[in-house]
């Protein structure tokens, strides 16, 4: 089913967008599988961008063909990691300024005007600026009154700050003195179709945690494992407002809670292999 984020924009707006000059912009987006969405987050940055490129790790349903169709560049590369894949995409980008989005990621009407404002005068007064990407749930079609958002850096200059070189942490780290900008309007995040997409993967995300992170000491993983649930619940329920979801946010905060003690869990498994001479 298609998200049809722009369902209904306005026809006279419309045009406006589909004649808009594109900004001194690189959009990027990392990808592998992700046919359900991909359509839709490229058509939310098209009247943008100078150019879009998806990287792709080796997708075998319609992800590249579909980006190709929307007029996107998309460039193979083996998957080596969260932050280094965006690393990758980084260096095949034309501009110095980025934008970089998840595979089910949308810009919402709004945020793209946000953005394009932002370049009305030329470039940003700002190196780095902060995007809300907003959840929405498999149930729904647009983000819920309070829905939960991450404020993290996607609109970026490239020669202020890129992603980091680690396989499992990708997100950018304002460089010391440097400012950071907010915009207000939502990106969609449309993470899951479903919850059974949503366990493979977290459990796929917890065991690559689980085997990258610092190994964190037998009697605190025991402690978190005997005692943090309760608390990641209610952290998921109350802080990212889950509780505005009725009883699909009471799923997936406890969702959510699970998924930090599968971590943990996996961990201790860990300890427990090389205690027993058995770790590879």
């Amino acid at each position: 089913m298609s998200l049809n984020p722009d369902k209904s924009t306005p026809p006279d707006r419309e045009r406006m967008r589909q004649h808009a000059t594109p900004l001194p912009l690189s959009v990027f987006i990392i990808a592998c599988n992700e046919e359900r969405c991909i359509g839709e987050v490229i058509d939310s940055v098209r009247d943008l961008a100078a150019e879009i490129v998806v990287v792709d790790s080796g997708s075998t349903d319609r992800t590249c063909d579909i980006a190709r169709d929307k007029g996107a560049e998309v460039v193979f590369n083996p998957w080596p990691g969260y932050g280094q894949q965006k690393r990758f995409a980084e260096d095949r980008c034309s501009q110095r300024w980025l934008l970089n989005l998840d595979a089910d990621e949308v810009l919402s009407p709004a945020l793209r005007d946000e953005v394009r404002e932002l370049f009305r005068d030329g470039e940003p007064p700002l190196g780095l600026y902060r995007i809300k990407v907003t959840t929405v749930y498999a149930v729904h079609r647009r983000s819920r009154w309070g829905a939960e958002y991450n404020s993290v850096i996607r609109l970026y200059d490239r020669d202020v700050a890129r992603f980091p070189d680690h396989p499992t942490w990708d997100a950018i780290t304002p460089p010391t003195g440097a400012a950071t900008g907010q915009l207000q309007a939502p990106c969609w995040h449309y993470s899951s179709p479903g919850l059974g997409h949503y366990v493979d993967k977290f459990n796929r995300y917890t065991s690559l945690q689980a085997d990258e992170q610092r190994l964190k000491p037998y009697w605190l993983l025991v402690g978190t494992l005997l005692f943090g649930f309760p608390l990641d619940f209610l952290k998921a329920y109350l802080l990212k407002r889950h509780i505005t979801g009725g009883s699909y946010g009471f799923v997936l905060a406890f969702s959510h809670a699970y998924s930090r003690f599968l971590k943990n869990a996996k961990m201790l498994e860990r300890h427990l292999k090389r205690r027993n001479g058995m770790e590879d």
